[in-house]
């Protein structure tokens, strides 16, 4: 759960069957907070653990991100250990430059579903999800994707140098820029009026009202017709609907790494099953134990993302295989066989390799090296391709032990490279991509 303007889902509100004893608080616009020093103006977004407003902190005189958790003991543990973690942040960057989000404040709140943590954060922009979105999945430059890549290693660095804290969800959705990308979402530079007062007539703020879901349902559903009838039209005439290219210049490309809700101590681990999916280091799939690198590794799949608008891995379960196994072929595919030692030194090995550290039931795999990849299907120059696998490559070791640290990647080459060599037309052509994945293995069910 971010902090951002843009978080939560886009096509889904959170309903109203949470909002019950140990769930959420129905915040309703102009409603105040901790003694009312903050006023809540907007929401949002939500997660499965909290909602989050834009509210007015009236003692500094800015806006603030209000994060709200559900009130129920396990949510409020998880809180408490969110504000330890961020608590240690703000106390050891007193000048607010390490490229972490920042707590300004944490109370109590009571309501008629129970006691609420809130979080008081600073009020960032859009999420580097948003940002790929924003650029229709095309990529960004190269030069784009460095400076945000300095930034991400920087606050990176803080967290594993300076407070040995492993975040252990690092990707896009958790990375947001200091701005917002539409000027009118940002309530300084749209010069938006505070909300100082509970508006009349208003019953909760839009926030939680049935009629205001269903109504957005239904207004979004509207859209969605609207939009498949005018493809369908153009379809049948022949005529392609190109949309235009969007420009990233004037984006503010500084960021912050955000959401501390799953992240632990190097020495106080608390979960074997951490990160998201697709950004899942082998050591854990393979229960081999883990520490900073395993950010590391999700690291490189970010960079990945942001050059290419694609995820690096996006495993699938298949006849005869499970997600996990797909996982590991594909990054075999990509990178090399597994080093024998690594293959079965997990706890879960024997679900996938056999003694001989190959996998039990996808046996042939095509191998694809990242530089081929990134010049055969995304158009890259050989240079420009080079240049990034050399960055990326060391990141995706299977030995956690010889990944770069982020100090160490933060003195790499590629991050001081200028006027990128970059084809232009890689965005710009409609040449199919090549497929990527399951496809591209023979499968043989062991028996």
């Amino acid at each position: 759960m971010s902090c951002s303007s843009s978080s939560g889902s886009e096509d889904d509100d959170e309903g109203i069957d949470s909002y019950r004893k140990g769930g959420y608080h129905a915040v309703r616009v102009g409603d105040l907070f901790n003694g009312g020093r903050y006023i809540a103006q907007r929401k949002l977004g939500w997660g499965q653990f909290s909602i989050v407003w834009l509210a007015y902190d009236t003692r500094t005189s800015s806006y603030v991100a209000l994060k709200i958790q559900k009130s129920a003991a396990q949510f409020a543990q998880a809180a408490l250990h969110e504000i330890e973690v961020l608590s240690a942040v703000a106390d050891g960057d007193p000048s607010n430059e390490k490229c972490v989000i920042r707590l300004i404040d944490h109370f109590k709140h009571a309501g008629p579903n129970g006691q609420h943590l809130c979080m008081v954060l600073e009020f960032l922009g859009d999420s580097l999800l948003r940002l790929i979105k924003y650029s229709r999945y095309k990529g960004l430059e190269l030069n784009k994707v460095r400076e945000i890549c300095k930034y991400i290693l920087t606050g990176l660095d803080y967290l594993h140098r300076e407070l040995g804290i492993i975040h252990t969800d690092l990707k896009p959705e958790n990375i947001l820029l200091v701005s917002t990308i539409d000027p009118s979402k940002d309530p300084i530079r749209s010069g938006l009026t505070p909300i100082l007062e509970r508006p009349e007539g208003s019953i909760n703020g839009g926030s939680t009202s049935t009629m205001t879901i269903v109504e957005k349902k239904l207004k979004r559903r509207a859209k969605r017709a609207v939009a498949n009838i005018s493809i369908r039209r153009a379809s049948m005439g022949g005529i392609e609907l190109p949309k235009p290219e969007r420009c990233l210049d004037g984006i503010d490309m500084r960021c912050k790494v955000v959401d501390f809700g799953n992240a632990c101590r190097a020495n106080k681990q608390f979960a074997e099953e951490i990160q998201t999916r697709q950004y899942r280091a082998p050591e854990v799939i393979l229960r081999a134990g883990y520490s900073f690198s395993v950010d590391m590794w999700s690291f490189a799949c970010t960079a990945f993302e942001l050059a290419t608008g694609d995820m690096l891995f996006a495993p699938k379960s298949g006849q005869g295989f499970c997600e996990d196994e797909d996982h590991l072929a594909l990054m075999m595919e990509l990178i090399g066989k597994m080093p024998r030692k690594i293959a079965i030194g997990g706890a879960q090995s024997k679900d996938y390799f056999d003694r001989h550290g190959d996998l039990k039931r996808i046996r042939r795999l095509k191998f694809w090296s990242l530089d081929r990849l990134l010049v055969d299907k995304y158009r890259f120059s050989e240079t420009d391709a080079r240049e990034f696998a050399e960055f990326l490559v060391p990141l995706l070791d299977f030995t956690p032990e010889k990944r770069p640290t982020a100090q160490q990647c933060l003195q790499h080459p590629w991050l001081s490279l200028r006027n990128s060599t970059r084809d232009e037309t890689k965005n710009k052509s409609n040449v199919e991509k090549v497929d990527v994945g399951m496809s591209k293995l023979e499968i043989k069910v062991g028996k």
